[in-house]
């Protein structure tokens, strides 16, 4: 059976409902006298290692094949416009 604390003390002396949830392990939340909510110590799980990301594979995702100089230049003279 975990203990009741009123709503009330969540504002002011929450360290000491704080400890109490570390002690007992969870602690009930009363509003108006009837227990509402219940309060749980929460366990962190430990994040694995990040992963590396490959950038050579996302630019040949974005761009598979390379543009010939003869693209290349056709494009940049497209961009170019009347100048």
């Amino acid at each position: 059976m975990s203990a009741t604390t009123p709503i009330r003390d969540l504002r002011n002396p929450f360290s000491k409902v704080r400890k109490g949830v570390e002690a007992q392990g969870e602690r009930t939340v009363a509003e108006n006298g009837r227990p509402r909510y219940q309060g749980m110590r929460h366990t962190e799980t430990p994040a694995g290692p990040a992963s590396s990301v490959d950038y050579r594979a996302r630019l040949a995702a974005q761009q598979p094949v390379a543009l010939t100089s003869a693209q290349a230049r056709a494009l940049r003279e497209d961009n170019r416009g009347d100048r």
